[in-house]
C-alpha cells in the first residue's frame, strides 16, 4: 500500500478498508436479510475512516502484515459504526442524519438499529479473536482486552453515559477531558495501539510514547469536532450542524470560546507530535494524519 504522497496513501488505505469491510460484513442476501442490510448500510460508504487510517499508520512502526492490520482496522471501525447507530437513536442524541444519509433507525426502525449495534460490536470481537498469521497469541489476547476496555464502561460507553448525564450542566476542563478521553479518545487510542500490536512488540518506552501520542490526538480530534459543530454546515459535516449547542451540551467551544478551542487543539497536536520523536521516519504517516485531523477546521 506504499504511496509517495499522503493523499495517495490515504485514498488507497480507505479503499482497502472499504473492500475489507465489504467482504467481512454479512451479505444482505443471507438471513436475517434486514439486519444484514442495515449492518452494511450503517458501515459501508461513509466516513473518513480515521480510526483505520490510524491503525495502518501505527502499523508502519512495526512493519506489520497489511492483511492483519486490515482485519483489526475493520474491527475498530465496526465498533465506531455501532456507536454511531446507537448514539443517533431517539433515546440518546436523537438525530436523523449521519454521513449525509438518514440514520439507521430512520432508514429502518429502532429495533433494527438496536440489533445492528449489537451485531456490529460482536462481529468486531470475532474479527480480533480470529487467527492473525504471525501474531503471537499473547499479542492477540492483548488486542481483545484493549478493544474491550476501549469500548465498554471504562471507555466509549462510559464516556457516552457521562455525556448524556452532562446535558445542561457546566463542566470544568478536567471533567470535559475525562469524558472525552473515554467517549472519543479511547477508541482512537485503541486504533493506534492495535495497529502497533500487529507486528513485533514495541518496548516499554516506545509503547508509552505511542500511547501519549494517541491520547493527545484523541482529545485534539474532539476539540476539532466541537469547533466544526460551530463553524461547518450540515452538508459539510454529513450530520446535523449545531446539534451540541442546540442540546445544551458542554463542549470545548462553550467552555473556552472558539479561538481558545482552536489554540488548544494546536497545543495538543504539538504535544502529540513531540512524542513521536523516538520513531523517526517510520512515524511519517502518523504525523501526516495528525496534520489532517487538526487541519480539518483551520
Amino acid at each position: 500500500m506504499a504511496n509517495d504522497t499522503f493523499t495517495g496513501w490515504m485514498t488507497a488505505t480507505q479503499q482497502a478498508v472499504e473492500t475489507a469491510l465489504e467482504s467481512l460484513l454479512p451479505d444482505a442476501s443471507r438471513a436475517p436479510h434486514i439486519l444484514h442490510e442495515a449492518m452494511r448500510y450503517s458501515t459501508l460508504q461513509g466516513g473518513k475512516r480515521v480510526r483505520p487510517l490510524l491503525a495502518f499508520a501505527a502499523a508502519e512502526l512495526v512493519d506489520a502484515d497489511a492483511a492483519n492490520v486490515a482485519r483489526v482496522a475493520c474491527a475498530v471501525e465496526m465498533i465506531h459504526a455501532y456507536s454511531l447507530v446507537h448514539d443517533d437513536m431517539p433515546c440518546m442524541d436523537d438525530d436523523v442524519l449521519r454521513r449525509g444519509k438518514p440514520t439507521c433507525h430512520v432508514q429502518f426502525d429502532e429495533a433494527t438499529a438496536l440489533l445492528v449495534g449489537d451485531a456490529l460490536q460482536t462481529l468486531a470481537f470475532e474479527l480480533v479473536a480470529s487467527p492473525l498469521p504471525g501474531v503471537a497469541a499473547s499479542q492477540q489476547l492483548a488486542m481483545v482486552k484493549l478493544l474491550a476496555q476501549a469500548s465498554g464502561h471504562a471507555g466509549m460507553a462510559g464516556g457516552q453515559a457521562i455525556d448524556l448525564a452532562s446535558v445542561g450542566k457546566p463542566l470544568s476542563q478536567p471533567e470535559l477531558e475525562f469524558m472525552h478521553l473515554m467517549k472519543t479518545g479511547a477508541l482512537i487510542r485503541a486504533a493506534v495501539l492495535l495497529g502497533a500490536l500487529c507486528g513485533q512488540p514495541l518496548d516499554a518506552a516506545q509503547t508509552e510514547a505511542l500511547d501519549h501520542f494517541a491520547k493527545r490526538m484523541g482529545l485534539a480530534f474532539q476539540v476539532v469536532d466541537d469547533v466544526l459543530d460551530v463553524e461547518a454546515d450540515t452538508a459539510t459535516l454529513g450530520k446535523t450542524a449545531g446539534k451540541d449547542a442546540a442540546n445544551d451540551k458542554p463542549t470545548y467551544v462553550s467552555l473556552m470560546g472558539l479561538g481558545e478551542a482552536k489554540s488548544y487543539a494546536r497545543d495538543l497536536y504539538d504535544d502529540a507530535l513531540a512524542s513521536l520523536a523516538p520513531f523517526g521516519d517510520k512515524a511519517a504517516r502518523l504525523k501526516q494524519l495528525a496534520d489532517y485531523i487538526v487541519a480539518r477546521s483551520f
